[in-house]
């Protein structure tokens, strides 16, 4: 078990749209066997993006996890999607992931998904390397892209492959090979056989100045972590390959540098480095400290750890659901000890048993059985036959429970509201719904209380329409979808004190309670939402648990203009608790009295979404998209060439970026880009309560 999971790398692939990641990952399939053919993302044949929605739009929208063997290395990959609206799919699946390749764009650099990415990443703590794809494009830059890594993602690129020329073949010097600052040697990789015939030889005499410079910038990069290493190298030493791999490895395990490789997948130059490169400096899950998590049924909650050993109580995250039509298919990791199909495992979460009824190991859409029947330490792996289990949830050993860190995921910005073509249908859409909800955790549904409808809420307007494909496609149910509107919040703009009394007399007897509370904004992450000020004797175990489990309700629920709540912060100050007149029913009722009085409309601010946007044109249409930017009331903070092009970035609110990817389009004849993500909640202006109340 040992020496396998020594071998084992479960990698993820993360970029921004369009820099190259499902072409990385075909070509990587190709030549580790995986595959026996060569997907291509523009004829809608690749392996991973097997969705229809995928084949068609030419993108990425649900992770793929794919196993391939390199060498004597077993590499489990995850192909995540680029684009913001599904970053959820790239979360859950940093979140399991031992190793990370990143995929930059040599013509655009680093992009503003690049940018979320990178932070996922850094937030998981995940080591990864670099790859400088697209090196035969117009406009790329080998050096651009690396200074960019260094200023805005805060890393520390080392090249292990530098390339040989850039751009296309009408260039004076194109990008045709590259070399490999290890061997030093220059390597080709030979297009008729797609890549696969490699040739290696020496650099040619006007690159060896250059290649010379990048290897001593590597060797003085490996011998900063090594104090023996330093000293012979300040003594005149020369310092080997074989002396520096392991120090490299140690430092990108560490997170302290980023090694780096440049290539074109589509050329098919470059791409087995990289495996190398996942293979000799990517951990296997030995590499990674034990996970910690709680062991919520101890008398006093404690942290404990498990080590990915086979020996250890068993554990694993769910870090994905597919709903299929048949059976709902769980993706799981395990972190330490066996699962076995047929056993019955913990949910902490519902405290509830959970039957393993089959494991299968998972080929993008394609299920391979296992043989065994059982999955150790390191493996992804899909499981069916759970019932209650949600995103993000552990489950482990029924008589060793323990909850790992689950899986945060952003608030949705945009919602519409969705309609059965007939009342047949309801219950049925229902159902869809909630399967749906079940399987993406930033998809959420609610009914609206005055007009009964289905409101379905989503990162963005890409994210609703493939729910709204999927509902029709997936499961053969006609809808009337409305157009999509903004996801507002409400909080609260300064600290106001609430009360709140319930009396009742009955045949039984009288009920009464009286609730004082406050409510305030939240100032910083540390702060909790909720905060019970009451003496310990002010009221039973029991009223005190209702007493919190409603306020946290509240907290949960919607304010005064019924969208949901943000950053508020409720403090319970004083109960007035009577003897037998205090129960269940009056306690809860003064506490909505209490919450009502605080969350009155001179007390609420309602929020709106704010995007970070950037924009990327050529010069001669700056001024079209700069102008459109300043009727939709954005705020530009910053522009920069990139090659021929021109990036804006700007902040600009949700409510005016309906329909902008066709307007976009039209202002530069096509030839515009743009990218868009959940910045923050402001503010709104008063004009859009005013609307609202109409």
């Amino acid at each position: 078990m040992a020496k396998s999971l020594e071998d084992l790398r479960n990698i993820g692939i993360i970029a921004h749209i369009d820099a190259g990641k499902t072409t990385t990952t075909e070509r990587i399939l190709f030549y580790t066997g995986a595959s026996h053919r060569m997907g291509n993302v523009d004829d809608g044949t690749t392996t991973t993006d097997f969705d229809p929605d995928e084949a068609k739009r030419g993108i990425t929208i649900y992770s793929a996890a794919i196993t391939c063997f390199w060498k004597d290395k077993t590499i489990n990959i995850i192909d995540t999607p680029g684009h913001v609206d599904f970053t959820a799919e790239v979360e859950r699946s940093l979140r399991v992931l031992d190793g990370a390749v990143v995929i930059f764009s040599a013509v655009e650099g680093v992009e503003a998904q690049s940018e979320t990415v990178w932070r996922q990443a850094d937030h998981y703590e995940v080591p990864r390397i670099c790859y400088i794809n697209k090196m035969d494009r117009i406009g790329a830059d080998f050096e651009r892209t690396l200074n960019q890594m260094r200023d805005r993602l805060k890393a520390r690129p080392v090249p292990i492959t530098i390339p040989i020329g850039a751009g296309p073949t009408q260039n004076p010097d194109p990008f045709r090979g590259i070399i490999n600052l290890l061997t030093m040697k220059a390597v080709y990789f030979d297009t008729e056989s797609r890549g696969e015939n490699i040739t290696e030889t020496e650099i040619p005499d006007e690159l060896r100045d250059q290649a010379d410079l990048a290897r001593m910038e590597l060797v003085e990069a490996a011998v900063e972590f090594n104090d023996g290493l330093m000293n012979a190298y300040l003594e005149g030493e020369t310092i080997t390959t074989e002396q520096m791999i392991p120090i490299l490895r140690q430092a990108t395990l560490d997170r302290k540098i980023q090694l780096t490789f440049c290539g074109s997948s589509l050329s098919y130059i470059g791409v087995q480095p990289v495996l190398d490169g996942v293979s000799a400096f990517l951990p296997s899950p030995l590499d990674r400290p034990p996970v910690s998590g709680s062991n919520c049924h101890s008398k006093k909650p404690a942290i404990e750890t498990r080590a990915p050993d086979a020996d250890e109580p068993f554990c694993g995250i769910v870090f994905k659901i597919v709903a299929e039509p048949h059976a709902d298919l769980y993706f799981m990791r395990v972190y330490s000890g066996k699962l076995k199909s047929g056993s019955r495992v913990l949910n902490p979460r519902t405290n509830k048993k959970e039957l393993i009824n089959q494991i299968w190991h998972i080929q993008a859409d394609s299920k391979e059985k296992i043989e065994t029947d059982v999955i150790g330490p390191g493996d992804i792996a899909g499981i069916v036959g759970l019932k209650e289990t949600a995103t993000g949830d552990t489950l482990c050993d029924t008589q060793k429970p323990i909850v790992l860190e689950s899986i945060k995921f952003p608030a949705t910005v945009i919602s519409m509201a969705v309609e059965p073509e007939t009342n047949a249908d309801r219950k049925k859409l229902n159902e869809v719904l909630a399967r749906l909800e079940k399987q993406d955790p930033t998809f959420q549904c609610t009914i609206n209380e005055d007009t009964g409808q289905q409101i379905i809420s989503g990162m963005g307007e890409l994210h609703l329409e493939i729910i709204k494909d999927r509902i029709l496609r997936d499961f053969g149910l006609n809808a009337k979808v409305h157009k999509p509107r903004v996801s507002y919040r409400e909080t609260i703009g300064k600290k106001v004190k609430g009360h709140g009394e319930f009396h009742q007399t009955t045949a039984s007897g009288n009920r009464y309670a009286g609730v004082t509370l406050e409510l305030g904004p939240i100032t910083d992450d540390k702060s909790d939402a909720y905060v019970n000020k009451l003496k310990p004797d002010a009221l039973t175990n029991e009223l005190r648990y209702i007493l919190d489990e409603t306020a946290k309700q509240l907290l949960d629920g919607v304010g005064y203009y019924g969208y949901p709540l943000m950053g508020v912060q409720m403090t319970i100050l004083d109960v007035d608790y009577r003897l037998n007149e205090t129960e269940e029913i009056s306690l809860k009722a003064a506490l909505d009295r209490a919450f009502d009085d605080a969350m009155n409309a001179e007390n609420v601010v309602l929020l709106e979404p704010i995007m970070k946007l950037e924009v990327v044109c050529p010069d001669e249409f700056l001024g079209n998209i700069q102008a459109d930017l300043q009727i939709r009331h954005a705020t530009i903070f910053g522009q920069e060439q990139r090659g021929h092009l021109t990036a804006i970035a700007a902040e600009v609110a949700l409510a005016k970026m309906f329909s902008y990817s066709s307007q976009v389009r039209s202002l530069s004849q096509g030839r515009a880009s743009y990218s868009m993500a959940p910045l923050k909640y402001a503010p709104a202006p008063k004009d859009v309560l005013e609307k609202m109340l109409g």
